[in-house]
């Protein structure tokens, strides 16, 4: 598509709707919650950080952290000190009455006291019986990933959310796209140890950078390696997909709207030359959701005008994105159905490269790559963002069924899948990643191809990327929540069995981003512990080494080496972002009940309730 841009922006009094913040699942939580958090994060640190390396009860911790069994080796950060200090100081500003906030920290602290005395047992058992003591590395290592798990799984647990579905699951056997995952993670992992056992100058540059935390390229070049192959592997695959260019079905493309005056009439034009460039078919349904402007009029207008295109304008009084995406739907008599977003302008070959895929009756849903309108703040930082997601992540996991969400900023359907599967989910956040991981579930082939650019808009202000964010990041739980069955039910999937996990656990660690660069910033600065010299190291190559060898790798395969330029407003931003996803798991209504989140009965589903109301 072109590289000529639109510069519309949304103003910064139409980005809050009902969408912002179901008022089931969570709640608006002040400014000040997270930096509240992040100050109370510090004191208990230091406090703790002096109890296991200054104070009397010292020499009970040799390992300076709170271990109670001597380990082999020294650490990079005091890992267990770190999990609980962020555990307590959470806690005490979650979204709960006193007695709601006092049982999840007491929960989140007896449970993972438990699994660290359990795990310092054995290896006190092996140093009594074969002379042989665990590696403080690796003690620290599974103790920082139980501590990302745990606060995940307890979240979900105790937190407000969607009631538990059954998810119909039709795909193909698991067997193929995990030896495929396994081959690919052995591979990587060989070549790490291979360039870690060498002396190449670019390793030794990053290392003194501390690119690579000064312990070496193994751990920060397994996860490139893996999806460079993934991605290799998904793009051969796509080559052999059967695809028909001439393929002229017939399209219904529904625009939920709401108060989008400013950008309609462009996303209604872009459709039009997209629409012409594709030679069939189009119908476009604006879908007017309780808009107080002139959307409506702008959209009717704009309309009138189209010759490759028909459409009209749809009214949808109850206010929700899934409620105008319902609409939609229910309107659609075409084979396919395209969802846009009002903001998001197509390119002129998006149509006739989407709609190409479905001459394979196993394709079920194709999405493409957003870009950034430019110009505004945070627009360099989205691009290498999308290049490193959906250029890169999203196309390499189509290698191994791994697609878990389309963005619905731009995503083609076949329209009977969600019609089949009873429409967009109503009264959460996600409902597009919802969608897609269920029609993935039904065995159909869900494909990410990077060529398929159009332009999304990209927030301008503060406020605006936080509410953005703060919906994204909290979607993760709602889907999770909601479609659980696939982690826990009798027919395994990558999907359910990886992908959702390996999300919830990701979401925790950038939650626990910015407290950790802190944490680093403290052990360090106080000399509690000068025996450990790698603190900083270890933080700035998770804050900035590992990022940026990803984002390298992404600019790189997608064809936009010039955007590497943009790394330091990329490792900026994703600071930011990890703020956002602090204050979004702090939006998170937290009940004094525990729920058990892997019960394998359905009892929380309420027959009488349609599948799409969350």
């Amino acid at each position: 598509m072109s590289e000529k841009r639109p510069k519309a922006r949304t103003p910064t009094a139409h980005y809050h709707s009902v969408d912002s913040a179901p008022r089931r699942f969570s709640r608006n939580v002040a400014w000040w919650r997270a930096p509240a958090v992040l100050v109370t994060f510090c004191l208990i640190t230091y406090g703790l950080l002096w109890t296991v390396n200054a104070s009397s009860l010292s020499f009970l911790f040799q390992n300076h952290d709170l271990a109670l069994s001597q380990y082999t080796g020294t650490h990079a950060i005091a890992v267990r000190v770190f999990i609980l200090s962020f555990y307590i100081s959470f806690s005490i500003f979650a979204s709960a009455g006193w007695r709601g906030r006092l049982l999840f920290g007491v929960d989140l602290f007896l449970t993972y006291t438990a699994f660290c005395m359990i795990l310092d047992f054995l290896n006190l058992i092996l140093g009594w019986t074969m002379s042989v003591h665990l590696s403080w590395h690796f003690s620290a290592i599974v103790s920082g990933l139980v501590g990302f798990g745990l606060f995940a799984m307890k979240l979900l647990e105790r937190g407000e959310m969607p009631a538990r579905i059954k998810v119909e699951s039709k795909g193909p056997a698991i067997a193929r796209p995990f030896l495929r995952l396994v081959i690919a993670l052995a591979t990587a992992t060989a070549m790490s140890v291979w360039i870690a056992q060498q002396s190449f100058a670019a390793v030794e540059w990053m290392r003194n950078l501390a690119f690579l935390g000064g312990i070496g390229p193994g751990v920060f070049l397994i996860l490139p390696l893996f999806f460079a192959q993934l991605f290799l592997l998904a793009n051969v695959q796509r080559f052999f997909t059967k695809r028909d260019p001439d393929t002229k079905a017939a399209v219904s493309v529904i625009i939920p709207a709401h108060n989008e005056e400013h950008i309609i009439g462009k996303t209604i034009r872009s459709i039009e030359v997209a629409a012409k460039h594709y030679g069939g078919r189009v119908d476009i349904l604006v879908l007017d959701n309780n808009s107080t402007d002139a959307t409506a009029d702008i959209a009717a207008r704009e309309l009138a005008t189209c010759e490759y295109a028909t459409g009209h304008v749809v009214p949808v009084p109850t206010p929700g994105k899934s409620h105008a995406l319902n609409t939609g739907l229910r309107s659609a008599n075409s084979d396919l159905l395209l969802r846009v977003d009002a903001d998001t302008q197509l390119g002129e070959d998006n149509l006739t490269r989407a709609v190409s895929y479905f001459s394979d009756p196993r394709v079920g849903l194709v999405g493409g790559m957003p870009l950034p309108p430019g110009g505004g703040p945070f627009d360099s930082a989205r691009l290498l963002e999308v290049l490193v997601k959906h250029g890169f992540y999203s196309v390499a996991l189509g290698a191994i069924n791994g697609i878990v969400g389309i963005p619905g900023m731009f995503v083609m359907y076949r329209t009977n899948l969600p019609k089949e599967l009873g429409g967009f989910v109503e009264g959460m956040n996600g409902e597009d990643t919802d969608i897609s991981l269920r029609i993935g579930e039904l065995g159909y082939r869900a494909i990410v191809d990077s060529r398929i650019r159009y332009v999304s808009e990209v927030p301008t202000s503060y406020e605006h990327m936080r509410e953005q964010r703060t919906r994204w990041f909290r979607s993760v739980f709602h889907v999770s929540a909601r479609c659980r069955d696939l982690i826990y039910g009798t027919r395994p999937s990558i999907r359910g069995r990886i992908m959702l996990p390996y999300m919830l656990i990701n979401s925790a660690r950038r939650t626990m981003l910015v407290p950790l660069i802190l944490f680093g910033i403290i052990e360090y600065g106080s000399g509690l512990n000068p025996q450990s010299g790698l603190v900083w190291q270890a933080i700035a190559a998770v804050a900035i080494g590992a990022p940026a060898i990803m984002a390298v790798v992404a600019c790189i395969v997608t064809g936009k080496p010039s955007a590497i330029a943009a790394i330091p407003n990329y490792l900026g931003f994703r600071v930011l972002r990890a703020y956002f996803t602090l204050e979004s798991m702090l939006t998170i209504s937290v009940r004094r009940k525990w729920k058990n989140f892997s019960a394998p009965t359905l009892n929380d589903v309420r027959e009488s309730k349609p599948v799409r109301v969350a």
